[in-house]
C-alpha cells in the first residue's frame, strides 16, 4: 500500500534506471472503477506534463516510478486533482475534503480516501469532476 502523498514529487525514471524523465505531480483516478489510470510527471517546471497510462508504469515505490517508454497519448483524460477535492454525497451532502488516498502500487487499485471527515471506503465513489468528488452514502 502507498499513499498519494507519498507518490506526489517521486522521480520519474526510465524502466532501465538509466534516465531520469521528470517528477511525479499527481495521479489520475477513474473514480468508477477504483483505479489509478494515469500518471502525470514534468521534467521541470517550464515544462509541460507527461500523462502515462498506468500499464506504462512497470514499478512505483518509495524511490521512484520507473516507466514505460514515453509515447505521445492518443486521448488523455482531464486531470482532475483528487487531493484536496471536496467530497459530496449523491444528494450533495458535504462530507469533507481529500487528504489523502491509500492504493495498491502493483495494479493501480484504490483501497481507501481520508478525508477531513474520517475515512471512507474507495467502493463509495462514482464520479469525479472539476467540482467534487461524488461518493455514495452507503
Amino acid at each position: 500500500m502507498m499513499l498519494f502523498t507519498e507518490v506526489r514529487g517521486l522521480p520519474v525514471l526510465s524502466a532501465d534506471g538509466d534516465r531520469r524523465l521528470g517528477a511525479v505531480t499527481s495521479l489520475t483516478v477513474d473514480a468508477p472503477s477504483g483505479t489509478v489510470s494515469h500518471l502525470r510527471f514534468r521534467a521541470g517546471r517550464l515544462r509541460g506534463e507527461t500523462v502515462l497510462a498506468w500499464d506504462a508504469v512497470r514499478s512505483l515505490g518509495p524511490g521512484a516510478a520507473r516507466v514505460a517508454p514515453v509515447t505521445p497519448a492518443d486521448a488523455v483524460p482531464p486531470g482532475h486533482e483528487l487531493l484536496g477535492r471536496r467530497v459530496l454525497t449523491e444528494e450533495g451532502v458535504e462530507r469533507g475534503t481529500v487528504l489523502d488516498v491509500a492504493f495498491d502500487p502493483r495494479d493501480g487499485r484504490v483501497l481507501a480516501l481520508f478525508t477531513t471527515r474520517g475515512e471512507l471506503p474507495a467502493d463509495r465513489m462514482t464520479g469525479l469532476g472539476d467540482h467534487a468528488l461524488v461518493v455514495r452514502t452507503s
